[in-house]
């Protein structure tokens, strides 16, 4: 089965060091659902790739040898390009973090970054798509917050079995679902089986991200069903 089309992701990376540019694209295509699709060394390169290609994702350095990437990042949200950029530069100082963001920049990452770092880069930017493709017209505060990534604890160590790509789409799909869904059915929806899907949803139990409840009325044993943890719900378990 194919994944959703939210887990793919198509990026452009707009790096003047090509030694640093095939690094990069190495690392995010160990992702099988990560394709780069263009790879630019200039701000011109960059803009004229943006607009043909429409990628997903932009990885954009600052420092380019004709003018700075932070100027081509507000070219384009000037334009209505609201393509999601993260910043990947050796650019460390705070008027550049700050300038960033305040262009719409939705992560920067200091080279050197680690493999561990983009992979949570990539997670973010396919739960934010994911939250646009839900088709909510009308956000509580909540949903808004996991779209934002704010207010989440930092990442810990995830347990043997669990792989964090997986584990992204699973409590996405869960995310996305407006009502309680059995392992089964987010299984469909992620393309796993249905005992894979139930290991993730139980991790995300565990972990206080989601909540268990049983469906009874019916003969044989009652249905499990998962949805996400409202603020302030307790672990539930078995």
């Amino acid at each position: 089965m194919n994944p959703p089309a939210q887990s793919r992701v198509r990026v452009l990376l707009v790096e003047d060091d090509l030694r640093v540019a095939r690094v990069n694209r190495d690392l995010l295509e160990r992702d099988p659902d990560v394709h780069v699709v263009g790879s630019a060394a200039t701000c011109a390169q960059g803009d004229a790739l943006a607009q043909a290609l429409q990628p997903d994702l932009i990885l954009l350095d600052v420092h380019l040898p004709d003018g700075s990437g932070l100027g081509l990042l507000r070219h384009w949200r000037t334009q209505g390009r609201t393509t999601d950029v993260a910043l990947i530069t050796a650019a460390d100082d705070e008027a550049s973090v700050r300038l960033a963001l305040a262009h719409g920049a939705f992560d920067y990452l200091i080279k050197p970054f680690t493999g561990a770092r983009l992979n949570d880069l990539l997670a973010r930017h396919r739960a934010r798509r994911l939250g646009a493709a839900a088709g909510r017209a009308r956000l509580d505060q909540g949903r808004l917050d996991r779209l934002l990534g704010v207010g989440h604890p930092a990442p810990v160590p995830l347990p043997r079995g669990i792989d964090p790509h997986t584990l992204e789409r699973v409590a996405g799909a869960l995310h996305a679902t407006p009502v309680p869904v059995t392992a089964e059915e987010v299984g469909e929806l992620v393309g796993l089986s249905r005992v894979t899907a139930w290991r993730y949803l139980e991790h995300l139990v565990r972990s206080g991200q989601a909540v268990l409840e049983h469906q009874y009325g019916h003969a044989g044993r009652p249905v499990k069903l998962y949805r996400v943890a409202g603020p302030g719900e307790a672990h539930q378990s078995e």
